[in-house]
């Protein structure tokens, strides 16, 4: 028999932890509980699968907090709890490693879907799929081949750097910055990224406009769709 999934909630507001404890707990998950930035660091011991991380902590700074999660146990995923509107916060827990974010208020379902999807990452993180597949829209790592619909789709060099990187972190929302990062030597503006976006959506998404796989994080990035199970 597997061992349940443990979730350590760190945030101060005791209906936010009840209402996590509750809702996670029908799921089949094991809840720790931190109020604070202190207590987290001690539930840290019982080395938890997954972390869910409010920012705004009465006694750490949620951002510094963060980045000593991430000195203690690297390869935790950990999804940030922000506040609406609070893109500048998102994009620098994203940068400072954090695997997600979803925003107060928040539905249930959306939150098992990010934390699925994070604990999946990090199970993926070690070992490329070969052939990645999402609706209609597949890529063989391997052979460099780009499929929609069956159909091979020629793709520029920059164009495959960008979606292979996208297929990498599949599920998880991928700053300006990170992406320029990867894709760039030198710093560059994230109007070229922008361009490559759309270049790519008008090869793979049956209707660019409204892409079903390249989904922008608005103000923050842009995110794969996760994969296909089976």
């Amino acid at each position: 028999m597997t061992s349940a999934v443990k979730v350590l909630v760190i945030d101060d507001e005791p209906p936010i932890r009840k209402l996590l404890r509750m809702g996670l707990g029908t799921q089949g998950y094991e809840i720790l509980e931190a109020p604070s930035g202190r207590a987290a660091l001690e539930q840290l011991a019982q080395k938890p699968d997954l972390i869910l991380l409010d920012l705004g902590l009465p006694d750490i700074r949620g951002l510094e907090l963060l980045r000593m999660i991430r000195g203690r146990a690297e390869s935790v995923p950990i999804v940030v709890l922000s506040s609406r509107g609070d893109e500048a916060g998102k994009v620098e827990a994203l940068d400072l490693g954090a695997d997600d974010y979803v925003t107060k208020p928040f539905g249930m379902d959306e939150l098992l879907a990010r934390m699925r999807a994070a604990l999946r990452h990090q199970l993926q993180v070690h070992g490329e799929r070969p052939v990645f597949r999402v609706g209609d829209l597949s890529v063989d790592l391997v052979r460099r081949i780009v499929k929609v619909r069956g159909a091979e789709v020629k793709l520029s060099p920059k164009e495959y750097e960008l979606l292979r990187t996208l297929v990498q972190h599949a599920g998880k929302v991928l700053t300006h910055r990170f992406l320029l990062a990867e894709l760039w030597d030198e710093l560059t503006d994230a109007q070229y990224l922008r361009v490559y976006v759309r270049q790519l959506r008008q090869k793979v998404e049956a209707d660019p406009e409204r892409p079903q796989y390249i989904l922008t994080e608005t103000g923050v990035g842009y995110r794969l769709r996760a994969p296909d199970i089976g």
